[in-house]
């Protein structure tokens, strides 16, 4: 390819190289959304090797490393790699660090679909051991001498309990096994589960990290020895970020601080409103003096509790369709941690194929919805 280097043109590129002189010093990261990049010959070739430099995109890409480098500094860790969803970080992690004849601790309000991950691994041989998390002694009593990994979320999703991380990192090193924190509820503006005795801390920057609705991507961040082994599988899986999504996800990271405050005051001041209201029945909401884990949420978060909350509406589903209907600004959506209210029902959605005795165990009722508190005006 060829360019007339002719003055006063405005030609960016000469031959495949940027010119210098016409690029420098961006304010905003430029993207990267080239697959590959062009190496001179194989002295050049083994020398981008040995610095990690870029060479093919599911490697390595400077926006996926950019991004990789914020949740680091975030999560207070020592290293991060990203991955294309929330769903892929939580698999990637426990594929690469669970082999057949393992067993893994869980706690049986995660997730719906966290859950049937973790079910699947029986296919491999690992074993799984689903406990109310919150229950000490019940965590302690199905560890063995297998038990690899105990597996919790920060803030439970749908049910809003809370972990004592730290009680359960202590539980989880004297039995010589790994803590694996989901964080995407309280993001580490609200906690950092590393620094409380986890060795890894799970985000899915999908929600609250990106922020606007228009990213599916995740994030592990560990010691360096541990992120390695999953780097090294993530690779192997091809669970690597895209580009053009880690390039929105750091734009959305910048206001990160400014929205999950808010979201938490705004969440906060409609809890309590609920909590007064004669159509609900309960709510879950850990900044609440009536939820079970109250105190340990003030000590844990320092009385922040994050923007996720839920309630049961009185009635029947006629009951529940007619109040979705009837709202203004929060709609109904399958996501989360947007700068806008959205709603969900957990029972059509997250746990949809959870069967009804898990449901009934964990709480789940067809009542129960699930609210993602945004950034609006707080009477609005």
């Amino acid at each position: 390819m060829t360019y007339k280097n002719e003055q006063n043109t405005n030609i960016l590129y000469k031959g495949n190289k940027i010119d210098p002189n016409r690029v420098s010093d961006p304010e905003v990261m430029p993207l990267y959304l080239s697959t590959a990049h062009n190496v001179a010959d194989l002295d050049d070739l083994q020398n981008t090797y040995d610095r990690k430099g870029y060479a093919y995109t599911r490697s390595h890409n400077a926006n996926r490393d950019g991004i990789a480098e914020l949740m680091t500094y975030l999560e207070q860790s020592e290293n991060s790699v990203i991955t294309n969803t929330g769903m892929s970080a939580i698999s990637t992690t426990l594929l690469a660090l669970l082999t057949s004849g393992d067993h893994v601790v869980a706690d049986k309000t995660l997730y719906g679909e966290s859950i049937d991950f973790l079910k699947t691994l029986s296919k491999y041989g690992i074993l799984v051991d689903f406990v109310d998390i919150t229950n000490l002694d019940e965590v302690a009593s199905v560890i063995n001498a297998n038990t690899r990994i105990l597996y919790t979320e920060t803030v439970s999703n749908p049910m809003m309990t809370v972990a004592n991380i730290k009680a359960i990192a202590d539980l989880a090193h004297s039995h010589q096994s790994y803590l694996i924190v989901d964080n995407t509820f309280m993001t580490p503006v609200l906690f950092h589960a590393l620094t409380d005795g986890a060795d890894v801390v799970i985000n899915s920057l999908t929600k609250f990290a990106n922020g606007h609705g228009d990213v599916t991507l995740g994030s592990i961040s560990a010691k360096a020895e541990i992120i390695e082994k999953i780097y090294n599988l993530q690779v192997l899986l091809g669970t690597t970020g895209d580009p053009f999504d880690s390039w929105l996800a750091t734009r959305g990271i910048r206001t990160l601080d400014l929205r999950v405050k808010k979201q938490s005051s705004n969440a906060l001041s409609l809890a309590t409103f609920l909590e007064n209201h004669q159509l609900i029945s309960k709510v879950y909401y850990a900044g609440l003096k009536s939820h079970p884990q109250h105190d340990l949420a003030e000590a844990q978060f320092s009385n922040q509790y994050g923007g996720m909350l839920s309630f049961e509406l009185k009635g029947d589903r006629q009951t529940i369709n007619k109040f979705l209907q009837e709202l203004n600004f929060t709609k109904y959506a399958m996501t989360l941690g947007g700068i806008r209210t959205t709603i969900s029902h957990p029972v059509s959605s997250s746990h949809y194929d959870t069967p009804e005795e898990e449901k009934a165990k964990i709480g789940i009722t067809d009542q129960l919805l699930r609210v993602s508190v945004g950034i609006e005006d707080e009477a609005d």
